[in-house]
């Protein structure tokens, strides 16, 4: 039985910058998932914490309390080790799509449950719907045989996992409270936790196109989230990678599926597959399997014959061709010289207005709109070179995504510094 609290004590202790108890932090997700502690009382605490912060105790009960409003997965029958991983978004991150099934070939199952885009970060099944037939629904025991035969899938969560994070992040979005390191951490690892994975990479972005810009603040986010991990009995490991640019050159949804089925083919553009194979090694050290070498598996087809029975396996036609926009518009080079800044999140906007994301979680998204980057950051250009193009549905959603992309791009002579934002592993935290 859970001790009884009044809520705005509890509010009131966090305004004045206290330190609940475990007890306090069980009753108020408790009472909140079951409607007893009201959205304006949730939002009063919520902000409570966004401007008070929390101890490290109070994080990892927040989190064990989310976990524990609903369900949480199990894969001891499994005869294979189970390891994550989860991203904390970005523009063109559509690295879980070649990195599932390149995981799988050596052994280690993916159990993957993702999520749908809002804003300018795309989400998994928004991409991965781009391939017909291919369905994100899956039972418990649909998502353990598949598990089990394919090694690896991708699905919605189902509602009974961490019930509470579901209305508390609905809410964080809607009351200016989404920014906050202890509510992030905790949203993102009760839902992983009660996954069931046994070990959890983590890939935590920073720079212009990421949910936490400043390098810094990312590193608290990853060390924080990591902790939580450990002290669930997950072992967790997460890299802080660069998101100061887009990720490869497709940003959208079908033409990110394209781009990763590249990927699997043994090409693609270097710095997905560099961090694919960066988050493999990881996932596949966690495994138990240190010695795999996972560059050779997407040489040699591998992981593509694991993909197509992924797909499958969710109804998904491997060889359909994807959708196609029929409005395109191409921007090109008004000078010469090198391109030296090409920030990630105008870009990722830009894709979304042209319909390639939502505004809210009940709109629709186009699978073909999107926007395919011709020339990457450092790369020389010429007069009349194209830049990038814009694909949509609707034409009249040309002119809101130029809006966006409004100084998105700089060219300059040859030897100017690159604004890249450094190296695409900044660190790795453990």
């Amino acid at each position: 039985m859970i001790e009884s609290f009044d809520a705005v004590d509890l509010i009131r202790a966090k305004r004045d910058g206290e330190t609940l108890s475990t007890p306090q932090l069980d009753w108020l997700i408790d009472a909140y998932t079951r409607g007893v502690v009201g959205d304006e009382q949730m939002a009063a605490w919520a902000m409570a914490v966004y401007l008070r912060g929390m101890e490290p105790r109070e994080i990892r009960d927040l989190t064990l309390a989310m976990i524990a409003s609903g369900e949480r997965m199990d894969y001891g029958d499994l005869r294979k080790p189970t390891v994550d991983k989860h991203s904390t978004g970005g523009v063109g991150d559509k690295i879980t799509l070649p990195l599932a099934p390149l995981v799988a070939v050596f052994g280690v199952a993916v159990p993957q449950l993702s999520g749908r885009g809002l804003g300018h970060t795309g989400g998994t099944l928004d991409k991965l719907e781009s391939i017909p037939g291919w369905r994100a629904a899956l039972t418990n025991e649909e998502f353990l045989a598949q598990l089990e035969t394919v090694g690896a899938v991708v699905a919605a969560a189902g509602s009974g996992l961490a019930p509470a994070d579901r209305k508390l992040y609905a809410l964080r979005d809607t009351t200016g409270t989404v920014e906050c390191i202890p509510l992030i951490a905790s949203s993102i690892m009760s839902k992983k936790i009660a996954e069931g994975t046994a070990s959890l990479v983590l890939d935590v972005k920073f720079g212009s196109g990421a949910f936490l810009p400043d390098p810094e603040a990312g590193r608290r986010l990853a060390e924080t989230m990591v902790q939580l991990g450990k002290d669930a009995g997950v072992a967790t490991v997460a890299l802080q990678t660069n998101m100061q640019t887009p990720l490869g050159h497709a940003i959208g949804n079908g033409n990110e599926v394209r781009e990763s089925v590249e990927v699997l083919a043994g090409g693609g553009p270097a710095d997905v597959v560099e961090l694919t194979l960066a988050l493999a090694r990881e996932m596949l050290d966690l495994g138990g399997k240190p010695d795999a070498d996972p560059a050779a598996a997407l040489a040699d087809g591998r992981a593509m014959d694991v993909w197509r029975r992924m797909i499958a396996a969710q109804g998904g036609d491997p060889d359909a061709p994807l959708p196609t926009a029929p409005e395109s518009e191409t921007v090109v080079a008004e000078r010469g010289g090198v391109l030296v800044a090409q920030p990630a999140l105008p870009y990722g906007i830009a894709a979304w207005r042209l319909g390639a994301g939502r505004a809210r979680k009940e709109d629709p998204v186009s699978h073909s709109a999107g926007i395919d980057l011709h020339v990457k950051i450092g790369e020389p250009v010429t007069k009349g070179q194209p830049l990038f193009t814009m694909r949509t549905e609707d034409p009249a959603r040309f002119g809101r995504a130029r809006e966006a992309l409004d100084g998105a791009w700089t060219i300059a002579d040859p030897g100017t510094p690159v604004e890249d934002g450094g190296p695409l592993l900044r660190d790795v935290i453990r």
